[in-house]
């Protein structure tokens, strides 16, 4: 054999690993009436509902002050609560700084999920205990660590999935070209999600890519491409529970895109009327994951007007509590500086870390001189 010749994949394989021509729905489709177990479809609602609360709470903290930035989610709940949903208690979770949703169905407290996004810390949850890396603010880089974790997990033999996500702009990076080639390669059990929303800020995903999907871009470097309804969270979940299972069998990433919509502007810094017209978010509006599920548990006789209520009070639950919480001002303290910086102090961080308390002390001592002499 030369070097010139194909590789050893017969034709059969080369075709599997096509994403089909449409996207994959389960709640609106022929078979709608077997989609999922009952208890999953209920579950998935909930989170749906949970998240959509979650939204409009963090989004009306922004702009009373409250978050110095929140990417907002809304419209494509579907994705996160049914890639996640779908995973295992054991299996990680490498998220975007959108995917704040994903956190909160995984049980990561609402306000740490919040706590970087507030501007307190880098990362407001022990990632190794919940299994979740720190929300990512550069495109794709959270991609390559992904991978690491799943390349190192299956030398040890640790039965465990990696969900990389990413959305639509985060494919144009070169991180992630070298996140799929090298799992890919190394059969790394690695489920890549990219949800596609239609725009990177505002750039439309026409000036992005002239592939006919981005689940294509998975046949160049031997993986699965699958093409996925991302506003219909049971197909979501499935696509995305096929894909783990495949992985932790041994058969290596599959690249998942989900095709959805972000209704709200990229964050409350951005003007999204400048480069999208009102009909374009109506058309998208009707096709809402949240009331489509709904829909569907009605059809189904799963759902009624109670149990709509009731999930709605829990949602509200939770964004009143998430309201009281972060209406409170925080008490940093200015020596966490000096923590969390490396595994082991080193003796100028500790050298600086004994100037800035010493320096804080006096200044403590001067005020509250002031504040005593005041009194008198």
């Amino acid at each position: 054999m030369s070097v010139l010749d194909p590789p050893g994949v017969a034709e059969d394989d080369v075709t599997a690993m096509l994403p089909a021509s449409r996207p994959l729905s389960l709640i609106d489709g022929p078979d709608g009436k077997r989609t999922l177990d009952d208890s999953v479809l209920l579950e998935l609602y909930r989170q749906l509902v949970r998240g959509r609360r979650y939204n409009t709470q963090a989004t009306a903290l922004t702009k009373q002050g409250r978050l110095a930035v929140y990417p907002s989610t809304t419209g494509q709940e579907a994705c996160e609560v049914g890639a996640v949903l779908a995973l295992d208690r054991q299996d990680w979770i490498f998220p975007t700084y959108r995917d704040t949703l994903a956190l909160l169905v995984r049980g990561v407290d609402p306000v740490e999920v919040l706590t970087l996004l507030r501007g307190d810390w880098h990362n407001g949850y022990d990632p190794t205990a919940l299994r979740v890396a720190p929300l990512c603010t550069p495109l794709a880089t959270q991609t390559l660590h992904a991978v690491g974790l799943g390349h190192a997990a299956r030398l040890r033999g640790d039965d465990l999935v990696v969900l990389a996500m990413t959305g639509d702009g985060g494919t144009s990076e070169g991180d992630f070209h070298e996140a799929l080639n090298f799992a890919a390669v190394s059969r790394a059990p690695v489920v890549f999600l990219v949800q596609n929303n239609g725009y990177a800020i505002s750039v439309p995903i026409a000036k992005q890519s002239a592939a006919p999907s981005l689940a294509h871009k998975a046949i160049g470097y031997g993986m699965p491409g699958v093409l996925v309804d991302g506003n219909d969270a049971a197909a979501v979940y499935r696509t995305v529970r096929q894909a783990a299972r495949r992985a932790r069998e041994g058969g290596g990433p599959t690249l998942v895109e989900a095709v959805t919509y972000r209704l709200d502007a990229h964050t409350n810094a951005d003007d999204a009327t400048r480069y999208r017209d009102a009909a374009e978010v109506e058309f998208w509006r009707r096709r809402d994951p949240v009331d489509r599920m709904e829909r569907h548990l009605r059809e189904r006789g799963l759902l009624d007007d109670a149990g709509v209520d009731r999930v709605r009070r829990e949602a509200e639950e939770m964004a009143a509590d998430l309201r009281a919480r972060l209406s409170a001002d925080p008490s940093p303290d200015a020596l966490d500086l000096f923590e969390h910086v490396y595994a082991r102090r080193t003796p100028q961080l500790d050298e600086q870390r004994a100037l800035l308390a010493a320096e804080l002390t006096a200044a403590a001592a001067v005020g509250g001189s002031g504040t005593e002499e005041a009194g008198q």
